[in-house]
C-alpha cells in the first residue's frame, strides 16, 4: 500500500478529529455564557443559606437547579405569578395536572393546568410544595422560575449578580 496514501488518510481523521474537539470546546464555552450558573454554589451562614446567580450575556438570570431532585434549567421571571414548566418537562417529572385555568402571558392567553412541585431546589435552597402551572403553548425547555417560588427567599441584585436568600427559619 502507498505510504503517501496512508499519510493523507491520518492526517484528514487527524483533522476531522481536531474539528470534532474544538466545536465541543467551544459549545461548552457558549453554553456557559448562556448558563453561567448551571452548579450553583451555596454559602451556608449562620442564619441563612445563599446563593449567588451571574447575570448571562443576555442580561437574564439562568440557574440549574432540580425540580424532585431532577436537574431542569430555570430562567427567573420576577413578572410570571407561579413557576411555569413546559409540558414536555412536565410530563418527564410525572408532574400531576390538575384544574385548567386560563393565563395571560407575552404571546397572550393560554390554558395552564395547576400543580404542585413537591421540592424545588437551587444549591442548598430548598423549597417545598410550590404551586406552578403546566403550560403546553411553553416552547422554551427551561422552567420559568415565578414568583411563587421567589416570593419564599430574599433576591438582591447588585451589578451583574443576584444574590438569593433562604433563612433559617424557612428551612
Amino acid at each position: 500500500m502507498d505510504t503517501s496514501k496512508i499519510g493523507q488518510g491520518m492526517f484528514a481523521m487527524a483533522f476531522i478529529l481536531g474539528i470534532a474537539m474544538l466545536t465541543v470546546f467551544f459549545g461548552g464555552i457558549e453554553e456557559h455564557k448562556r448558563n453561567p450558573n448551571q452548579n450553583p454554589e451555596s454559602i451556608m451562614l449562620a442564619q441563612s443559606v445563599e446563593v449567588r446567580l451571574k447575570r448571562n450575556r443576555q442580561g437574564h438570570y439562568v440557574v440549574t437547579g432540580a425540580i424532585n431532585n431532577r436537574p431542569v434549567e430555570m430562567l427567573l421571571d420576577t413578572g410570571a405569578t407561579d413557576v411555569v414548566i413546559p409540558e414536555a418537562l412536565a410530563d418527564k417529572l410525572q408532574l400531576r395536572r390538575g384544574r385548567s385555568m386560563r393565563a395571560m402571558t407575552a404571546n397572550g392567553p393560554v390554558t395552564v393546568y395547576e400543580t404542585y412541585i413537591d421540592q424545588l431546589s437551587i444549591g442548598d435552597i430548598l423549597l417545598f410544595n410550590v404551586r406552578a402551572s403546566i403550560n403546553p403553548a411553553m416552547s422554551s425547555p427551561a422552567v420559568l422560575l415565578g414568583m411563587s417560588a421567589l416570593g419564599q427567599i430574599e433576591f438582591v441584585q447588585s451589578g451583574d449578580s443576584l444574590t438569593l436568600r433562604q433563612n433559617n427559619s424557612r428551612l
